[in-house]
């Protein structure tokens, strides 16, 4: 069964394109802001009356006690040095002006919140597709007989893997080496004044620097590529062949890449995503997000399925397919649960400085965020699909498919932010604009690839059992 992507669909993932992208760049123009720029603008709005005195006494407290674990505490102090008559010798601490220290705390996020709004919608989509996949090579190995009818949805996902995972290891690479304005917007030990003056760092070196975060990168985005690429051409090959053997060089093809991708999905998120705070580490952390891209690529599977079935292209597809996708998306947001609460538990729990100041930060300056991630990522799964029934209601898995999405992107947006803008977060322009280009590409690239191939394998030895699937 062949699909056609709908001009009104294309249209759709066009426009959101392109509105993201003029958000995007408008957010980028209106952050290089200088500090006199800054300053004026924080005298404007104290004297306005408007709450923004509070706020700013907030933010010199906030970015006080995060120091300790925010590398960015070097790059302001070398801006309020420049700003200020102060001497480098003899008590120059004691005379920094706090309020230039609120300026520069407030230009530096002005100056990181483009790149990260950028990077955390990339990563989210990026996410979502290498979920996929592994989920589709598990298919595989354990042989499954429920899940051939979708298979072909899986491949339709996964083919934005590849430009996906590009776009984010561009982003992370351009945010530190000058590249399109950057300057160590992001990953703050890509910066050479950090290294300098933060000893735990230069410990790390041999792991976090460039030439390795892009070696690193690149070998992660070519095997999980080259996975994709073999298992889509046997499973083509698979409908035209008279036998099974396409089947089962997928069979030995997935088992190792799974062996392969449970490693480098772990050094992609320390990579990714922790090394945005490079004094703090977990031993959870890549089970952690690997949860997460499993519970959101189910998700996105089952998106798909019900969007694909509502045109008549997919009528083999039951409710029983559905509950079972609505069985993984119950059973991964319990297992991401079950990995937040350990990780938060033992972190809390132990109160070593270095480990939980990156809990005190979240709950202190992303309070909103953090408490309602955990309640859409967690409670609404838990009342939402619990209930067999409701898993075979198509609007019910929607409706609960939403909220486990946005909660994720909530998760990442929690996981980056704090880093890199401290205080300053809001949700904005950067933000909104930054999902809808990474939504309007990711829908065009995945509709595009499904219309390359038949919707339905019809040479999979488990077709007819996935065909004839009641529960």
């Amino acid at each position: 069964m062949e699909y056609k992507i709908s001009n009104r669909l294309r249209l759709t993932a066009i426009i959101l394109m392109i509105v993201g992208a003029i958000g995007v760049c408008f957010s980028f123009y209106t952050s290089h802001v200088t500090f006199d720029e800054v300053e004026n603008m924080l005298s404007n709005e104290s004297h306005h009356g408007d709450g923004h005195v509070e706020a700013a006494d907030h933010g010199e407290k906030a970015s006080h006690s995060s120091e300790a674990s925010h590398d960015t505490h070097v790059i302001e102090e070398a801006h309020v040095e420049s700003h200020s008559d102060v001497n480098a010798h003899g008590g120059s601490h004691d005379k920094v002006d706090e309020h230039t220290k609120h300026i520069n705390h407030v230009m530096h996020a002005m100056h990181n919140r483009p790149w990260s709004a950028f990077y955390v919608a990339a990563f989210f989509f990026m996410m979502i597709s290498l979920g996929v996949l592994a989920f589709y090579a598990i298919q595989y190995v354990s042989q499954s007989g429920w899940s051939p009818l979708v298979l072909r949805v899986m491949e339709g996902i996964t083919a934005y893997l590849l430009p996906g995972a590009l776009i984010v290891l561009l982003i992370a690479v351009a945010s530190g080496s000058g590249w399109l304005g950057g300057h160590y917007n992001i990953f703050v030990w890509m910066d050479p004044d950090v290294v300098a003056h933060d000893k735990l760092i230069q410990g790390k070196i041999g792991w976090l620097n460039i030439g390795g975060f892009l070696i690193r990168g690149l070998i992660f985005i070519g095997g999980w590529s080259l996975y994709r690429y073999f298992a889509r051409k046997f499973s083509i090959a698979q409908d035209k062949a008279n036998d099974n053997k396409n089947f089962k060089k997928t069979f030995r093809i997935s088992a190792a890449f799974l062996v392969f991708f449970i490693y480098t999905e772990s050094m992609m998120s320390w990579d990714w995503i922790m090394s945005v705070d490079p004094h703090w580490f977990s031993t959870l952390f890549g089970w952690y997000v690997f949860a997460g891209m499993m519970v959101c690529g189910v998700t996105v599977i089952a998106f798909v399925t019900m969007y694909l079935k509502s045109k008549g292209l997919l009528p083999q597809v039951n409710d029983s397919h559905l509950h079972d996708l609505a069985k993984f998306m119950f059973a991964f947001s319990i297992f991401w649960t079950y990995l937040w609460f350990s990780q938060f538990m033992l972190i809390w729990y132990s109160n070593i400085p270095e480990e939980v100041t990156y809990f005190v930060t979240r709950i202190e300056d992303y309070k909103l965020p953090f408490f309602g991630m955990l309640a859409m990522n967690f409670i609404f799964p838990l009342l939402l699909l619990m209930n067999s029934d409701y898993k075979r209601v198509p609007w019910f898995i929607v409706m609960a498919g939403v909220v486990i999405l946005a909660g994720h992107y909530i998760d990442v947006f929690n996981m980056i932010m704090p880093a890199t803008v401290g205080d300053q977060w809001s949700i904005g322009i950067p933000e909104i604009a930054s999902l809808l280009f990474f939504t309007g590409l990711f829908i065009f690239i995945v509709f595009t690839a499904l219309t390359k191939a038949p919707l339905i394998q019809t040479r999979n030895p488990f077709i007819k059992e996935s065909e004839n699937f009641h529960y």
